[in-house]
């Protein structure tokens, strides 16, 4: 079965070569860290030798995920080296600014030669896979390596169970090199189960990202308030995570709100850097008076689109905003993460496309602590908004409190990590 799975994975590489070589060229995209995704290890995590704990975090989401529990970890097992990985260059950059660089790389191509290095040179006691990362090779590396295995935060998409279910019979193999899943939601943990993972190996410890720590403001926060302060700026709207399809959307309801707030502004954050300079394009095209973050020296904002040509600063941005709309919701590609601006007490606008994060979406629709919308409802909820201060800082109020009332997730995961843990600790210590 894993031979037949590594042809299909080095077919398929070979095949869709000529399109990553355009991302490569085009966008800068996968050039950086390739020799780490080919089973490179670098020399910078065999300067520290000791006991490892492997965390992996896909990307900006699941480092955000992970930055509470990584602390804890490095407090709770002193003795133990705790590194990071990532696959994309967002949550590379992201993971070595909260975690140092020296703890950082890239997670290995799922080729048995790439996974092998990384066992033997790291020789993890504890694997933690954050959501739902299922590496057939990596999996079976890890197991035969000795280590425990751990999913935490996993969760089952409403788009990927369908294909879990008719691969059961090969998952459930694969699933067998995991120790323990500690899931979300209880839905996520019937989703494994029915995709044959046993019981026993599943419990339901909550969801890290209502953790998260508030990230430190970088310098841009204070500067654009002092900005909007002296300028008179007012609103700010932050739209943040867009996806190619929405921005059009979003300016059309924005020249609406300009309307009646000749002095608003909007701070545009595109999710994919490689689409900054095709939103710029878009914006002066539509005649849109716009700034980018990246040229921006200081001069007054209103009546225009802030472009946030940046990485690792949106998060923060939240803070400002008087509605804060999450992008990849508006069009059907499910939706992004709504914690972050609830947690600066923001009112959320997000479109009816939130499948990836339903069970977030719904508890906040049911303490009504966000507003759901499709393009056509989008300027009026703006407007009714703007128009009504009580509500809306009421929105944001509901928001913050239903955030707050979700926290406890990485308590409990650690407790978990460290019960898993032990029989390792022992019989090291024996």
């Amino acid at each position: 079965m894993y031979w037949i799975y590594s042809a299909i994975l080095g077919l398929g590489l070979l095949l869709s070569m000529p399109y990553w070589l355009w991302q490569a060229l085009r966008h800068g995209k996968y050039r950086a860290g390739l020799g780490e995704r080919l089973g490179g290890v670098p020399a910078r995590l065999g300067s520290k030798p000791g006991r490892t704990i492997w965390v992996h975090a896909v990307s900006v989401g699941e480092v955000l995920a992970v930055s509470g529990l990584v602390p804890l970890l490095r407090q709770r097992f002193p003795e133990h080296r705790v590194l990071v990985s990532t696959t994309t260059d967002t949550g590379q950059k992201l993971a070595r600014a909260r975690f140092e660089a020296e703890n950082v790389f890239y997670f290995p191509l799922d080729f048995g030669f790439a996974v092998r290095r990384y066992m033997q040179a790291l020789k993890p006691e504890l694997v933690v896979l954050a959501e739902t990362e299922f590496w057939p090779n990596f999996l079976r590396a890890a197991q035969d390596s000795g280590a425990r295995v751990v999913v935490v935060n996993a969760r089952i998409s409403d788009r990927s169970l369908p294909g879990y279910r008719r691969a059961k019979r090969f998952f459930r193999r694969i699933l067998q090199a995991v120790d323990l899943f500690l899931t979300q939601t209880w839905e996520d943990k019937k989703r494994l189960h029915a995709i044959g993972v046993a019981a026993e190996r599943v419990e339901v410890s909550g969801n890290l990202k209502f953790d998260v720590p508030m990230p430190d403001p970088p310098p841009i926060v204070a500067q654009l308030r002092s900005t909007f302060q002296y300028g008179g700026t007012h609103p700010v709207l932050v739209c943040g995570s867009t996806v190619t399809g929405e921005e059009p959307l979003l300016l059309s309801a924005f020249q609406q709100v300009l309307a009646s707030y000749p002095q608003a502004v909007m701070l545009l954050a595109p999710r994919h850097p490689e689409r900054f300079g095709e939103v710029a394009q878009l914006l002066q095209s539509l005649g849109v008076r716009f700034w980018k973050r990246s040229a921006w020296k200081g001069e007054q904002l209103r009546g225009g689109v802030f472009l946030l040509d940046s990485i690792g600063e949106l998060a923060a941005l939240y803070a400002l905003a008087d509605i804060a709309f999450v992008g990849g919701s508006l069009v059907p590609r499910g939706g992004h993460n709504i914690l972050e601006p609830a947690m600066y007490g923001a009112a959320i606008v997000v479109g009816n496309h939130t499948e990836n994060f339903r069970d977030i979406v719904w508890l906040f629709q049911n303490e009504d602590a966000v507003r759901i919308v499709g393009p056509a409802e989008l300027p009026i909820v703006w407007m009714e908004l703007l128009a009504d201060e009580a509500d809306r800082h009421a929105l944001g109020r509901r928001a913050l409190e239903t955030l707050r009332s979700q926290m406890g997730a990485t308590q409990k995961t650690l407790e978990a990590l460290q019960k898993l843990l032990q029989p390792v600790e022992s019989k090291v210590s024996r």
